[in-house]
């Protein structure tokens, strides 16, 4: 039999169960409102029997180990749904800073649901194409009159000044998509050294045979956060450390940083993503970094390339019906629009400082003639071979409304990752989250058991007061 000695043993690890027990809870409690701590449980064993003459007696109670309640799946479809929210979300942000800079030049209608459509409005680019052509047939119907003139350099100076304005603004959005993509990196690869370092601190843990449940916390925390820059791949290690590859080049090694991501020009300007140390250009399949990326090269650069061909379309053809026309001078030869694309086109500005210098007559000597400026009025009606056969304000609808439509997939795609992520994150509550009803409870049972065990003591010291005071008469 145990003995009272062993007793009293017995009573003392209840009481430390107990206590750790009570610690555990009060450490869920205070992080209730934590959303990246995993709760935690006390694994209890009843210590190894003793055999007697009557059978096997308990010796009481054992704490074998702290645990962490997690699911490794749930996290793992976290950090995936982390890298595609990522992605979706800085197109999103991308597409949205676009049409907020040229939303007046674009006018774009866009609805609560974040549809837009490349309807024009006002003070949109199709109206300014359709008033320069409306212009043109202004000065066509009095080919003389020098108001009518003013009114047509004014139309074409707007047209071009709106030009300038949205390849000026597209360009300081690509600048500020690679800004993007460089802090991206850096943030990356703060990252990556600061789980190498925690790998280092839960080894060291695990070595000693303890769980590093907090570290863990802010390893999967910094391991989602750089999930959403760039999709990862992980892998466990058996010292409790996980590697982490992008791309296919392993960056983490257990405890160790093997490389590092680096913004770099290719060339043309537009950053891209290599490993630092070997060169290796990384290929991302996700996250913010390749969806500014993609933002960047695609919808930002296919909207700047339409407005270059657009700009420089309008300005090939207005040229060449123009400079065979004639002044009121008699002069010829000149251009109506200078430049080559939306960036620089402007308007000739020898007809700014007197619009007597417009080329409207087909013929010299002619000032009643108003061939030119008619056909150069009819030009905005008709197909355009260079432009696919369209106008040049269908042309501009239809870039306006892909536009819209990328915005559009943005928005639908990052507000479905949304809703998964909250799926997935109301999962893991469930499995993972701290319960202040069941934590309650598991205070009131620890505290009654710890007031019982200190009963087993109390009873077991009586116990022994009785022997010590046992006197022989």
């Amino acid at each position: 039999m145990l003995g009272l000695f062993n007793t009293l043993n017995l009573g003392t690890r209840a009481l430390q169960a107990n206590q750790i027990g009570l610690e555990v809870t009060g450490q869920n409690l205070s992080n209730v409102n934590n959303p990246d701590y995993a709760r935690q449980r006390v694994d209890l064993q009843a210590g190894t029997p003793l055999s007697t003459a009557i059978g096997q007696e308990g010796t009481g109670v054992d704490v074998t180990a702290i645990q962490q309640v997690r699911d490794a799946l749930l996290d793992g479809q976290i950090r995936d749904e982390a890298s595609v929210g990522g992605y979706w979300n800085a197109q999103q942000s991308a597409l949205t800073d676009a049409q907020t800079q040229l939303g007046e030049f674009l006018s774009l209608n866009t609805s609560a649901t974040g549809n837009a459509s490349g309807t024009a409005a006002g003070s949109g680019l199709s109206d300014r194409l359709n008033n320069l052509f409306n212009a043109f047939q202004s000065v066509a119907t009095s080919p003389t009159g020098i108001s009518q003139r003013q009114s047509l350099i004014s139309q074409a100076q707007s047209l071009a000044s709106s030009l300038n304005q949205a390849a000026k603004n597209l360009s300081s959005l690509n600048d500020g998509l690679n800004a993007s993509v460089s802090k991206g990196v850096d943030s990356a690869n703060q990252l990556l050294s600061d789980i190498a370092q925690l790998n280092v601190q839960i080894a060291r843990a695990t070595a000693s045979g303890g769980n590093a449940n907090d570290l863990t916390d802010l390893r999967e925390k910094d391991l989602e956060q750089l999930a959403g820059l760039t999709n990862i791949q992980t892998a466990a290690n058996n010292d409790g450390t996980v590697s982490i590859s992008i791309g296919g080049v392993e960056l983490v090694s257990g405890q160790q940083v093997t490389d590092t991501l680096q913004a770099y020009d290719p060339g043309n300007g537009q950053l891209q993503v290599r490993t630092a140390t070997s060169g290796t250009p990384l290929t991302l399949s996700g996250g913010s970094i390749e969806g500014a990326i993609d933002a960047r090269d695609g919808g930002v650069q296919t909207l700047r390339n339409n407005l270059d061909a657009l700009a420089s379309t309008l300005i090939t053809q207005v040229n060449d019906v123009y400079s065979a026309g004639y002044d009121l001078k008699g002069n010829t030869g000149a251009v109506f629009f200078t430049g080559t694309d939306a960036s620089t086109i402007g308007v000739n500005s020898a007809l700014q400082n007197d619009p007597s210098a417009l080329q409207a007559a087909g013929a010299a000597n002619a000032p009643g003639d108003n061939s030119v400026a008619l056909a150069l009025a009819q030009l905005g009606q008709q197909p355009i071979s260079a432009l696919d056969n369209q106008t040049f304000s269908a042309t501009f609808a239809q870039d306006a409304g892909n536009f819209g439509f990328a915005l559009s997939n943005a928005n639908n795609q990052a507000a479905d990752h949304t809703a998964v992520d909250t799926m997935l994150r109301n999962q893991r509550g469930s499995v993972s989250g701290v319960s202040i009803e069941e934590e309650m409870s598991n205070l009131l049972t620890y505290q009654e058991a710890y007031q019982a065990s200190a009963k087993i003591i109390t009873s077991v010291d009586q116990m022994l007061q009785t022997v010590i005071n046992m006197k022989t008469p």
